[in-house]
C-alpha cells in the first residue's frame, strides 16, 4: 500500500481454490444504485495516532459516500523501511459504498488531503494513511490502484486486524477468512510483535491513546454510593476535602484508571432514580478532573443507563463500565457510539436482582460466556462503536457460582482467544468478593486483601489488562510483581 510501513516483496494474491475473483480491468457503469462491500487499512504514526485513526472514520462517514460497518482492534508495530521515524498505529474497516474503486479511492486520498497529510519522503511518517484492500471479489488493476492489494498477505499488520473483521458468519466471507488466518499463521514470526491499542477517552481528552504496556493497568474503585457490598457508605455524601483526599491517595498508590460507581449492583441491591444517580456521580467526576494529580488519570463511570453515561463524558469522563453489556438500556450502545467512548462490556445475566438465579451453563461457563459477549461486542458494533473502543469483563460474580468463578480465572486465556473476541483488551473485578470469602472463610469484606491478592495474580498470568480493585496500594505491588513474573 502506498507509503506503507513493513519491508515485503511483492506477491500475487491466491485465493482459495474455491474461491474466485471476478476479473476486469474498467469498472462498469452500473443502472442502479448498488452498495458494494470494501475492506480498507488504517494507520497512522504522527500525533495522537488514534485520534488521527478516529477523525479519518469520521471523515469518510461524513461524506455520506461510505459507511463504516464494522472496525478492527488496532495494534502497533514498529517503523520498517525508514527506521527513524515514531511507530506506527494500525487497523482495518470494512465498509459499504455506491462508489466504484476509482471513486472510493478518490475519496480516501480527499480524506488524507483534508487532514492535512504532507508526504515528506517515501515510506515517510504520516499523520493517516488510507489503502483499499478488497472491493467486493473483483480483481483491479491500472497505473493508480490494484484491488486486492498485492502486498497485503506479507503483513502481519494488514491482515490481523483484516481478519478480525471478517465475519466467520457471512457466508460471502468464509472462504477468504479461513484462507488469511491461514495465511497470517504462516507469517514468520514478528521480532517485535503486534501490541493492542486501548485507547480510553474521546478525542483528546485525558489518557486518550494509551498503548497496552505490558503493565497491568489499575482501575481503582470508587463508590459514591451508601450500599455497596464492601466500602457502600465510605465515600456518600461527603466532604469535597475527604474526597479528594481518597482519590489523590488511589492515584498516588498506582491507579491509572478511576471507576465512579453510583448505583450498587450487589444482589438485591434498591435500583435508584437515574436523577439519583447522577447526583451522586457527576460532582465525583468534576472533582477528579479538576485535579491536577489527576491530569493523566482516566475515569470510567459503572452504570448500565444510558443518559448517566451521556452527562457523565459531557462531565469529564473517559469510558464506561456496563456491568450489563448493554442489555439493561436499549440506549446505551447507541450513545457510546455517538459519543465515541470507549466502553466495557460485562458479561451478565438478567438485573442484579434476578442474577442469582441464572447461574447455569450446562455447555460450559467458558464456552457460554464467550459466546454471549461474542454476542455483546456484535451488538456494540452494530450500534456504530468501533472495536478499539470495546473492554471486555467475563462478570466474576455475576450470575457465576463459586465453581463458574474459579473456572473463568484459571481459563481467561482462553476467553481470549474466543471467536470473535481476539485482540480486545480485558477487565477483571475479583475484589473483595463473596466467593473469595467462601474459600478463605473472611466474612468480613474488607479483610479479603490476600485473598484478592491470589485472584488478581492469577487474572494477570492469564493475560489481562486491567485488574478492577478496591486496596490500590495492595494491589499495584501485586500486579508489579506478577507483570513482572509473566510480562517481561
Amino acid at each position: 500500500m502506498k507509503g506503507c510501513n513493513h519491508v515485503t516483496s511483492p506477491c500475487r494474491l491466491r485465493a482459495p481454490r474455491h474461491f474466485s475473483f471476478r476479473p476486469f480491468t474498467k469498472y462498469p457503469v452500473a443502472q442502479h444504485v448498488e452498495k458494494h462491500r470494501a475492506f480498507i487499512a488504517l494507520g497512522s504514526n504522527m500525533g495522537d495516532r488514534v485520534a488521527m485513526i478516529e477523525r479519518a472514520c469520521k471523515e469518510m462517514e461524513s461524506r455520506g459516500k461510505i459507511d463504516i460497518i464494522r472496525t478492527s482492534s488496532l495494534w502497533e508495530t514498529e517503523a520498517m523501511y525508514v527506521l527513524d521515524q515514531e511507530n506506527f498505529v494500525n487497523g482495518a474497516c470494512e465498509v459499504l459504498t455506491t462508489l466504484s474503486p476509482i471513486e472510493l479511492l478518490n475519496e480516501l486520498q480527499a480524506v488524507e488531503n483534508s487532514m492535512g497529510r504532507v508526504k515528506v519522503i517515501d515510506k515517510g511518517p504520516r499523520n493517516i494513511d488510507l489503502d483499499i484492500l478488497l472491493y467486493d471479489t473483483i480483481t483491479y488493476s491500472d497505473d493508480r490502484l490494484q484491488i486486492p492489494h498485492p502486498l497485503m498477505l506479507e503483513r502481519e499488520f494488514v491482515l490481523r486486524p483484516l481478519s478480525e473483521i471478517m465475519l466467520v458468519d457471512a457466508q460471502n466471507h468464509d472462504p477468504y477468512q479461513k484462507f488469511l488466518q491461514c495465511r497470517l499463521k504462516q507469517l514468520p514470526k514478528s521480532v517485535e510483535p503486534l501490541r493492542p491499542m486501548m485507547p480510553l477517552a474521546p478525542d483528546l481528552s485525558p489518557a486518550s491513546s494509551t498503548q497496552l504496556h505490558r503493565d497491568t493497568r489499575i482501575m481503582s474503585i470508587l463508590n459514591v454510593t451508601p450500599d455497596s457490598f464492601s466500602d457502600g457508605g465510605q465515600n456518600f455524601n461527603t466532604n469535597r476535602a475527604t474526597l479528594s483526599k481518597t482519590i489523590k491517595s488511589h492515584i498516588a498508590d498506582g491507579a491509572t484508571i478511576i471507576d465512579v460507581g453510583g448505583q450498587s449492583t450487589r444482589p438485591g441491591a434498591v435500583q435508584v432514580s437515574t436523577e439519583e444517580e447522577l447526583a451522586r456521580v457527576l460532582p465525583a467526576i468534576r472533582l477528579i478532573r479538576s485535579m491536577p494529580e489527576a491530569s493523566k488519570t482516566a475515569i470510567s463511570v459503572d452504570t448500565y443507563r444510558g443518559r448517566v453515561a451521556e452527562e457523565a463524558i459531557k462531565a469529564g469522563a473517559n469510558m464506561i463500565n456496563d456491568v450489563s453489556g448493554g442489555m439493561m438500556d436499549d440506549a446505551m450502545l447507541p450513545i457510546v457510539a455517538k459519543i465515541g467512548c470507549t466502553v466495557c462490556l460485562m458479561h451478565m445475566r438478567g438485573t442484579p436482582a434476578t442474577m442469582t438465579s441464572l447461574a447455569s451453563y450446562p455447555e460450559g461457563v467458558v464456552e457460554t460466556v464467550g459466546r454471549e459477549l461474542a454476542e455483546r461486542v456484535r451488538a456494540a458494533e452494530d450500534a456504530g462503536i468501533r472495536r478499539w473502543r470495546i473492554i471486555l469483563d467475563p462478570g466474576i460474580g455475576f450470575a457465576k457460582t463459586l465453581e463458574h468463578n474459579l473456572e473463568l480465572l484459571r481459563r481467561q486465556h482462553e476467553l481470549k482467544k474466543h471467536p470473535g473476541l481476539e485482540g480486545l483488551p480485558w477487565l477483571v473485578g475479583t475484589s473483595r468478593k463473596g466467593f473469595i470469602g467462601k474459600i478463605t472463610g473472611v466474612k468480613q469484606a474488607g479483610d479479603r486483601r490476600w485473598g484478592t491478592a491470589v485472584a488478581v495474580t492469577a487474572a494477570i498470568e492469564r493475560g489481562v489488562e486491567i485488574v478492577r480493585v478496591h486496596d490500590v496500594k495492595e494491589m499495584a505491588q501485586v500486579a508489579k510483581m506478577a507483570d513482572a513474573l509473566w510480562h517481561t
